[in-house]
């Protein structure tokens, strides 16, 4: 034990990013729990009682305009696209990320079912659900496929139950069968009835990253649009959005980029497609003229039409607050840490925890790991329960995962080994 804690201490001594500690709001507690719930930033506080107190108390409705809040939704997205590899003018943040797999996912099937010149989109569809969905393995029937349409959306089978969901209402509406498939079996399964392909870029319960760019690369050989989940990937590790011609993507922002709880999350549409991206929730804030209040729908231009209502101001501006954490951090440097991280706690995990008490679900391979590591434990529930007790934060995952999250710009290698040597001892 000594001598990890002594590596634990030289390699704390040597990180970069060590000093972005300080720009968190931290305790005592180790706090590996970053990939379901960011740490707070210590400029948020401030930030956000700004925004109430004179820009809300005292500018009011002048706020719009003098404040910036108008603007908001396309500033911040700004701000989160070089996180996820994106030029700027291609994020939009606003909603939820269940509300953005819809808007993106029927989007999706519009698009893959348009004319060149971006003709009509599928509308209502050919019928309603009449299978199982994700639960019991089975497509989403919508009735027979009109002749030379692409009437089938295929989805990630271990998703996070909402995208599912998600998808299965997607492919209700839009008359598409609901094929799900694990990720690796994708490429096999794509064909000219393709429209949409829903994909994780890691996976919330193990931490497996998944070959974005080949997923992608085949997605676009079978003529179909790519959507990809970004939850556990943006902040933790590059993904690279612009360069390997990602369709659509959407995610949250408050694990990795540390926005707050139910912060907003963001939609990001490549430039190509921004023309043709036909919204099922055309709100009056994507509107071309949104003050013109005329009852036609006329999209605005780029990014913005995956705008919908009026932006939820206070949680986009403490999101906004949260992105200053990022002002000189590259995202490389962030993925050299957390690999770093996660080859440290395996390590002291497997020397520390007794031979045969926990099993990681979590890849070796640094090309297949996230910023987590998932350790498969019979009394899971119960041993996290102790593990929060003694000041070790992570969470369970039923029936019998323990995850940890790795945040690079707080989680330090001092962290880690506690964390495992704490692991250890409630086990025995």
């Amino acid at each position: 034990m000594a001598e990890l804690a002594m590596r634990a201490e030289k390699l704390d001594g040597a990180d970069g990013l060590a000093g972005k500690r300080a720009e968190f709001v931290l305790d005592e507690v180790v706090y590996l729990d970053g990939n379901s719930l960011g740490a707070l930033p210590a400029a948020v506080p401030g930030r956000v009682a700004d925004v109430v107190g004179r820009q809300w108390g005292e500018l009011r409705i002048r706020s719009w305009e003098e404040s910036g809040w108008w603007t908001a939704p396309e500033r911040i997205g700004d701000r989160i696209a070089p996180l996820i590899g994106a030029a700027a003018g291609q994020v939009v943040v606003g909603d939820s990320t269940s509300v953005n797999v819809f808007k993106a996912l029927v989007a999706a099937v519009r698009m893959a079912n348009a004319g060149p010149a971006g003709g009509e989109g599928v509308s209502g569809g050919a019928g309603r659900a009449g299978g199982e969905g994700l639960a019991g393995g089975e497509g989403v029937s919508g009735g027979e496929g009109v002749s030379g349409r692409r009437d089938e959306i295929v989805v990630d089978a271990t998703t996070f139950p909402t995208d599912g969901y998600i998808a299965e209402s997607a492919a209700r509406m839009t008359g598409c069968t609901l094929r799900p498939v694990v990720p690796a079996e994708v490429p096999g399964v794509l064909g000219d009835r393709t429209a949409a392909v829903l994909l994780n870029h890691v996976d919330y319960r193990t931490g497996r990253l998944h070959d974005l760019p080949a997923l992608t690369a085949a997605v676009h050989r079978a003529g179909a649009i790519a959507v990809w989940d970004l939850c556990h990937s943006a902040g933790a590790l590059p993904v690279g959005l612009d360069e390997h011609g990602v369709d659509l993507a959407v995610g949250c922002t408050y694990k990795y980029l540390n926005g707050g709880p139910g912060s907003p999350a963001y939609l990001y549409v490549r430039r190509e497609l921004q023309d043709r991206f036909d919204s099922p929730l055309p709100g009056w804030n994507s509107h071309a003229e949104p003050f013109g209040m005329r009852p036609e729908y006329e999209p605005g231009p780029g990014a913005l039409r995956g705008r919908v209502g009026t932006p939820d101001i206070l949680s986009m501006l403490a999101l906004e607050a949260a992105l200053d954490v990022w002002d000189g951090v590259s995202i490389e440097a962030v993925r050299a840490k957390s690999l770093a991280l996660t080859d440290f706690f395996l390590e002291c995990v497997a020397a520390y925890v007794p031979a045969g008490r926990v099993e990681s679900v979590t890849p070796v391979a640094h090309g297949e790991r996230g910023s987590q590591v998932a350790l498969r434990c019979d009394d899971a529930g119960e041993v996290m329960k102790r593990l929060i007790e003694r000041g070790v934060v992570g969470d369970f995952r039923a029936p019998d995962v323990l995850r940890f999250g790795f945040t690079p710009l707080y989680v330090g290698f001092g962290d880690v080994e506690r964390a495992a040597r704490v692991l250890a001892e409630v086990l025995r």
